[in-house]
């Protein structure tokens, strides 16, 4: 086995998995926590497919990949789904503007 000296992968991994047990373990942070932490997995499962699909294994990188955005876009609904009501909503305002200017 190799040790190249640099620890910085271990600290974060025993970071990210503290975080991940006192989410768990503390009821008023665990909202807080699997929030960002289910952001956070969903941002790195599509870092870790377009990696997979980079380096040539096409087929598991671009499951992964297509999970991951499923993923990021289920947890983003509460963002998504407004901006495209809004968008809707101007979209017809500026249709129903042109409509008027030609009749």
């Amino acid at each position: 086995m190799r040790n190249s000296g640099s620890k910085g992968l271990a600290v974060i991994l025993i970071v990210i998995g503290v975080l991940v047990i006192t989410g768990k373990f503390i009821p008023l942070l665990s909202h807080v926590f699997g929030f960002f932490f289910g952001l956070i997995i969903a941002a790195a499962m599509i870092a870790l497919g377009y990696y997979g699909i980079r380096r040539g294994n096409a087929f598991f990188g671009w499951i992964v990949l297509i999970i991951g955005v499923l993923v990021l876009l289920s947890k983003l609904a509460w963002l998504i789904v407004p901006a495209i009501g809004i968008g809707i909503v101007l979209y017809g305002i500026s249709v129903f503007r042109h409509g008027r200017r030609q009749g």
